[in-house]
């Protein structure tokens, strides 16, 4: 069974066509990621595969049951968190589990046996008592990813989960996909964060205006579209030495003051930087960032 299996996806407000033919599927133990700038399309797909709205067209198979006309039972087998914290700030850590819980009908006493658990899940068993405004970021962080795990869900939505947080909190967060997918969960997960999608997922799809543009392991995102090699230039006389060496790139692009050359043979062009006192130069693989600018560009999305 597909825990989600979405065929032909469309959604329009008005004129303007939000999804436009979106295909996906989840296989059970996966992480897969979609990702895309912002406007792409990503939190309505996911608002409309949780039953929150209507397609106009279109078929979801949300862990066997179709939507929106099952939306209710499964989301009772779901965990979602979202892009921003919807925590009750009145509650206390262990007062939030307990009302998440109850929405689920799960009996008072299976509750009180979970909540532990779910505290040392998230690093915060000495926290219980603690109310929000005693908490970092991070911590609601945390907590909402083990409020979203109370009725022990099949399938995770996480919509942009670490955003906002810093390195040390971020870095907790992966770890703690990674037990779930350890466990046998399956999880979609949307971000911004390249080198998040590059660690975590096994599958991605790259999303923009309102379709799947491209669909594949990171790995196999970055061969299909990206040379091997990345160069990038900067410094005083940039340009200059773009105009006469940009036949020994396979193919370049330049965003402000910089240029990037992506090649497959980077010897001859980084012969041509040494001794040159005002040029600086970054030499890398090509990595998924580069297939997320090269598929839907590097203009500024509001």
């Amino acid at each position: 069974m597909q825990m989600l299996d979405v065929k032909d996806l469309r959604k329009s407000y008005g004129d303007v066509d939000v999804l436009r033919g979106v295909n996906l599927s989840l296989t059970r133990g996966e992480c897969y990621g979609l990702l895309g700038p912002n406007g792409a399309g990503k939190t309505t797909t996911l608002r409309v595969c949780l039953g929150l709205v209507e397609p106009d067209a279109g078929s979801i198979s949300l862990l066997g049951l179709p939507v929106p006309e099952s939306a209710r039972e499964a989301r009772l087998r779901l965990g979602v968190v979202s892009q921003t914290d919807n925590l009750d700030p009145d509650f206390t850590v262990v007062e939030n589990l307990l009302v998440y819980g109850r929405y689920f009908g799960i009996a008072e006493q299976t509750l009180r046996e979970r909540i532990p658990q779910l505290l040392e899940f998230a690093e915060l068993s000495a926290r219980a008592d603690s109310r929000m405004l005693e908490l970092s970021g991070g911590m609601k962080r945390r907590l909402t990813l083990a409020r979203a795990l109370i009725n022990d869900p099949d399938l995770v939505f996480l919509d942009e989960p670490t955003t906002g947080l810093d390195p040390q909190a971020r870095h907790v967060i992966w770890d703690r996909m990674k037990q779930l997918l350890a466990k046998g969960k399956t999880i979609l997960l949307t971000t911004h964060f390249m080198d998040e999608a590059e660690r975590l997922c096994s599958r991605l799809s790259i999303m923009d205006d309102g379709r799947i543009i491209s669909t594949g392991s990171p790995r196999e995102l970055i061969t299909r579209h990206i040379e091997p090699e990345v160069v990038e230039i900067y410094g005083e006389g940039t340009e200059q030495w773009a105009n006469v060496h940009a036949s020994l790139a396979d193919r370049i692009e330049k965003t402000g003051d910089t240029v990037f050359c992506y090649l497959r043979h980077s010897e001859p062009l980084i012969a041509t930087l040494q001794n040159q006192p005002t040029l600086h130069y970054l030499h890398r693989r090509a990595n998924l960032e580069d297939v997320f600018l090269k598929l839907t560009g590097r203009d500024l999305r509001d």
